[in-house]
């Protein structure tokens, strides 16, 4: 029942997560995107990348520009352990289209989980769960080969990187489903996983995520 305070700069806001001041300080996502992996496009068509090199999802839905403010907010979550930013998220992940059938988040592989304590795309899921009343497969996908962390490697070895990182422990025939994480970057990840959900038979995947890098 005590004033929420502000999660970027602290001060009071009353029942608000973030105070109007630093709210209007957020990078929205751009409104003219490629549909398919939430790039700037003119007019909001699918990119040229998207049409020659197509993805394994779908969709994708970003919130945010990965940039400052939101940025810190998301490194914080990820690496503060400041939980009540993973509920801030999720309050702007706004769904289109067909409601899908379920929430996978972006899983861990067990050491990593185990050195964080948690897994900042469960936190999200959990809260665009409940916001959306989509249930969320929290053991249907597991990491099954420890990777190395994308942020320090090229564009190009981020795909060879995550090939067969992860496996589908159910069948998702004709399922509408959508993958959760906080920070799209390459999309390497997102896609290789998408790709063993289709082979899993899903008929439709998309990606919800928080923030999205517009220059990698």
């Amino acid at each position: 029942m005590l004033p929420q305070r502000c999660l970027l700069c602290g001060m009071a806001c009353g029942s608000r997560w973030i105070c109007v001041g630093c709210e209007e300080d957020l990078p929205r996502h751009p409104h003219a995107h490629c549909p398919v992996c939430a790039l700037p496009t003119p007019l909001g068509e699918t990119c040229g990348e998207c049409l020659k090199h197509p993805q394994h999802f779908d969709a994708t839905h970003a919130a945010f520009a990965y940039a400052f403010p939101a940025d810190a907010l998301l490194r914080a979550l990820k690496y503060q352990s400041r939980l009540a930013i993973a509920e801030w998220a999720a309050l702007h992940i706004e769904l289109s289209g067909t409601r899908p059938d379920y929430l996978i988040p972006m899983p861990l592989h067990v050491n990593r989980l185990k050195t964080r304590g948690f897994n900042q795309a469960m936190e999200i899921a959990r809260a665009l769960s409940r916001r959306y009343s989509i249930p969320l497969l929290h053991e249907a996908v597991e990491r099954v080969r420890e990777t190395e962390p994308q942020a320090g490697l090229p564009r190009a070895e981020r795909t060879r990187n995550m090939r067969n990182a992860f496996a589908c422990r159910e069948g998702f025939s004709g399922k509408h489903v959508a993958i959760v994480d906080d920070v799209m970057t390459s999309g390497a990840s997102l896609n290789e996983l998408a790709r063993m959900l289709k082979k899993a038979g899903a008929m439709r995947v998309e990606c919800l995520v928080a923030a999205r890098t517009l220059r990698d």
